[in-house]
C-alpha cells in the first residue's frame, strides 16, 4: 500500500460565494500538479434552477450533490493522485463527510466579510448563485474547528498570496506528500 503520509492531500477550498474558491482552487491545483474539481458542476439542474430563482437549498436538495463530491474525493484518494475541489462546504458535518470519503482531506477556508462577498457576487455575470442568497450562506457557515486539518486565510489577499501560503502550509506539515516544497521563483 505504501506510506499514506506520502500521498498528496485532497484540498477542499471552502467558503461562501464570492470568496474566490474557484480561482484559488484552480491555481492551487496547478501549483500542486493535481486534478481540480469545481463542485458547482456537480449540482443537479434542479438545484441550480432553485438557487437562480433566489431560493436556498435544503438539506434534501444538497444530499445528492454532497454524495457526488464525496465520490470524487474517494476516487481521487483511491487513485493516490490527490486533488483540489472548490466547494462551499459551509457546515462541519459536510466537511466530516468529505474527510470520511478521503484518506487525507485538508481544508482551506477563504474567509470573507459579508459586505465584500455581497458586492463580489452582485458583480458576477453568468453564475447561477444570486447575491440574494449570500446572507443564507453566512447563516449556514461554520468556521473550521480545531479538529479539522487546514488553514483559514483572508480571502481579500491576492489569489497568488493565498496559494503560496496554502502550498507552504501543506508542504511544511507533510500534507502535500511527495517531494519537499520549493519556494516558487
Amino acid at each position: 500500500m505504501g506510506d499514506s503520509s506520502r500521498q498528496p492531500a485532497i484540498v477542499v477550498v471552502m467558503g461562501v460565494s464570492g470568496c474566490g474558491k474557484s480561482s484559488t482552487g484552480l491555481l492551487l491545483s496547478e501549483r500542486l500538479g493535481v486534478p481540480f474539481l469545481e463542485a458547482d458542476d456537480l449540482h443537479p439542474a434542479a438545484n441550480r434552477a432553485k438557487m437562480a430563482a433566489g431560493r436556498p437549498l435544503t438539506e434534501e436538495d444538497r444530499r445528492p450533490w454532497l454524495a457526488a463530491v464525496s465520490l470524487w474525493i474517494a476516487e481521487a484518494s483511491a487513485s493516490r493522485t490527490g486533488g483540489v475541489v472548490a466547494c462551499s462546504a459551509l457546515k462541519y458535518r459536510y466537511r466530516q463527510m468529505f474527510r470520511r470519503a478521503g484518506a487525507r482531506v485538508w481544508l482551506l477556508h477563504l474567509a470573507l466579510d459579508e459586505g465584500t462577498a455581497l458586492r463580489r457576487v452582485a458583480r458576477r455575470r453568468g453564475h447561477f448563485m444570486p447575491a440574494a442568497l449570500v446572507d443564507s450562506q453566512y447563516a449556514e457557515l461554520e468556521p473550521l474547528r480545531p479538529d479539522e486539518p487546514g488553514l483559514t486565510v483572508d480571502a481579500e489577499n491576492s489569489r497568488q498570496a493565498i496559494v503560496d501560503r496554502a502550498a507552504a502550509a501543506l508542504h511544511s506539515t507533510g500534507w502535500a506528500g511527495g517531494a519537499p516544497y520549493q519556494e516558487p521563483g
